[in-house]
C-alpha cells in the first residue's frame, strides 16, 4: 500500500506522465533491486577477499603472467 500523499506527489512527476506510475514504479523497483544485488556481490568479494595477504597469495603466479600498457 502507498499513501494518497506518496501517490499524489509521484503523479505529479514528469515520468509519470510520460510513462505512467506503474511502468515508473517498475522501473525504480528495478533499479533498487540491481542495487541490492550489486551490494551483495560486493560484500560476497570482500568476505572472500577480506585481507590483501589471501589475494596476494591466490593471484601472486597471476601477476607476473599479466602485461601491462606503457603510460
Amino acid at each position: 500500500m502507498i499513501d494518497e500523499e506518496t501517490l499524489r506527489r509521484l503523479s505529479e512527476t514528469d515520468e509519470v506522465r510520460e510513462y505512467g506510475r506503474s511502468e515508473v514504479v517498475r522501473r525504480a523497483l528495478n533499479q533498487y533491486l540491481r542495487k541490492k544485488e550489486d551490494e551483495a556481490i560486493a560484500a560476497r568479494y570482500r568476505a572472500a577477499y577480506k585481507d590483501a595477504e589471501t589475494l596476494n597469495q591466490e593471484m601472486g603466479e597471476w601477476v607476473a603472467e599479466g602485461e601491462w600498457p606503457e603510460t
